[in-house]
């Protein structure tokens, strides 16, 4: 199960910024040429105030941060250079949807919806949106918006593809600025169903791909979610693919890249449960050569020999 697609981190939450420029970016790409990505996610467009193209919108109604650089212009112009397809992750607000004001991030989103495919929307490499709201479970009002924005997106842009990338409200799902690395209990594979049944049937017109998060569960049970989520896709005639976090969430400091051998179980769970698509959140920090973090370029050698790659 090779990897074919990586999230793009800039408008970072958790993860401390790597401060590149057009010339590292464009050699990343190329990095991520060489082992056969051909999918590309930013993963929001913006966050509060930190966003990654000067948009006018935000400007207006957040007062956002101008940033030096149009970061989204510049991926869509890699994109397009090493033949990739692109998909624009939606903004996040940090504060509306996770209060219960679930239009208000709606409306937002669809106004930068509006502006982003007027501006961006003539790359080839445009091809698709990510709905960057985030749950394990039927919270935050997220069926509304996961419906509402989909469909809106997809009316917009001639019917391009949409996608979510939820997770697994497994023993590991703990929040991310807390000390503690587990639970005592996770939500069971039958609850899971239930919930996600539910939950995929209210959006199953305005969502295309779903790729749920892989590390939120002990690996042993990892194959049991994975086949739980392809047969829903299926009934819904969704695309499920794995999204397999390269960050290691068994250790005490947030976040390090992976070790090689966690990863591998990830992936070979994916292969035997018959998903589409291995994607990697992410590429950039966790799994390439150039990261700051010396034992990613380590852990993208390791998956080269194994798979038999050149790098």
């Amino acid at each position: 199960m090779l990897i074919t697609g990586t999230f793009l981190d800039e408008i970072s939450h958790d993860i401390p910024h790597q401060n590149w420029g057009e010339k590292d970016w464009d050699k990343d790409f190329a990095s991520m040429k060489a082992i056969g990505i051909d999918t590309v996610i930013l993963i929001r467009c913006g966050h509060k105030r930190f966003m990654t193209y000067p948009s006018r919108v935000l400007q207006e109604r957040e007062n956002c941060y101008v940033p030096p650089l149009d970061l989204l212009e510049l991926f869509l112009t890699l994109a397009d250079k090493y033949q990739m397809k692109f998909f624009f992750g939606t903004y996040d607000s940090g504060k509306y949807w996770c209060n219960g004001e679930f239009q208000a991030e709606i409306d937002l989103n669809k106004a930068v919806a509006e502006e982003v495919w007027q501006r961006y929307g003539h790359h080839r490499s445009f091809q698709g949106w990510y709905l960057n709201q985030e749950v394990s479970r039927k919270a935050h009002g997220i069926i509304d918006i996961y419906a509402s924005m989909g469909k809106f997106c997809k009316d917009l842009s001639n019917n391009l593809p949409t996608m979510i990338s939820p997770y697994i409200d497994g023993v590991k799902n703990v929040y991310a600025f807390d000390s503690t690395l587990g639970k005592k209990e996770g939500i069971g594979l039958n609850r899971h169903e239930q919930e996600w049944n539910e939950i995929l049937d209210a959006i199953k017109n305005s969502v295309n791909i779903i790729a749920f998060q892989d590390g939120h569960c002990e690996y042993d049970e990892l194959a049991d979610y994975m086949r739980i989520n392809k047969k829903l896709a299926d009934k819904y005639g969704m695309s499920c693919w794995t999204n397999c976090e390269s960050f290691d969430r068994d250790m005490p400091i947030k976040f390090l890249p992976i070790k090689w051998e966690k990863m591998l179980l990830k992936l070979k769970a994916a292969q035997e449960a018959g998903l589409d698509k291995a994607i990697t959140f992410e590429f950039s920090h966790f799994m390439s050569p150039n990261s700051c973090y010396l034992q990613a370029g380590k852990l993208y050698e390791r998956y080269c020999e194994y798979f038999n790659l050149q790098f």
